[in-house]
């Protein structure tokens, strides 16, 4: 998209999970649910959760059940990915401090984007149940593509033609996906993870108006 007078709008582009929200709280409950159905005594906790941000589902599958045959594994994840985006259209879940009014700001001086590694519905759950769809150009998801996030980072960018751009995500994944994408990565420190060699660190959500 051109401004008057030809100049490209800069963009950012935002991991989902520990950047912008946390769904970790509802994750657990959500597990039982699924695991019940499949009669497996099985249990998952808040920080198991919280340690698994950031990877695609099918990740997700083989480090929480590696005993568990493929097929049957699947089954479990798709029935978590369509129980969870289910809970969080209705309820949504935490929105880290000063979200809304940031990307309200951000949103006059930058062409904003979600690329998560996340189920497909997952992103729109959290566009729609916290009404924050008129802030973003685009969305992308690994759960959608298949491709991984410095792929998907990459689909985004060639589709809205986009040339000045940053990733802002809170994990090592986040940033690698950056470097592979060839843009700048701004590691939030808040998140769930680490980041080895960002190019900017901030500590709360509101510091990206300074720049």
């Amino acid at each position: 998209r051109k401004k008057v007078g030809g100049n490209m709008k800069k963009a950012m582009i935002f991991d989902l999970d520990g950047t912008l929200w946390d769904s970790t709280q509802s994750a657990p409950f959500i597990w039982k649910r699924v695991l019940d159905k499949h009669h497996l005594d099985i249990s998952i906790t808040q920080e198991k959760v919280a340690s698994l941000m950031g990877k695609t589902m099918e990740e997700i599958g083989n480090i929480l059940f590696p005993s568990i045959n493929e097929e049957k594994r699947n089954q479990i994840i798709d029935d978590f990915s369509e129980e969870e985006v289910n809970y969080l259209n209705e309820h949504g879940t935490i929105l880290y401090e000063g979200i809304e009014e940031t990307l309200e700001i951000l949103s006059k001086k930058y062409d904003l984007y979600i690329v998560s590694n996340c189920q497909k519905g997952y992103v729109e759950a959290f566009l729609h149940t916290h009404h924050l769809e008129k802030y973003f150009k685009d969305i992308e998801m690994s759960g959608r593509t298949g491709k991984d996030k410095g792929h998907n980072i990459l689909l985004l960018m060639e589709r809205n033609h986009i040339q000045e751009v940053v990733y802002i995500g809170d994990t090592q994944g986040d940033q690698k996906a950056s470097r592979f994408a060839g843009i700048p990565f701004i590691f939030v420190s808040y998140g769930f993870g680490n980041a080895w060699h960002p190019d900017k660190v901030i500590k709360s959500f509101k510091e990206l108006t300074n720049f």
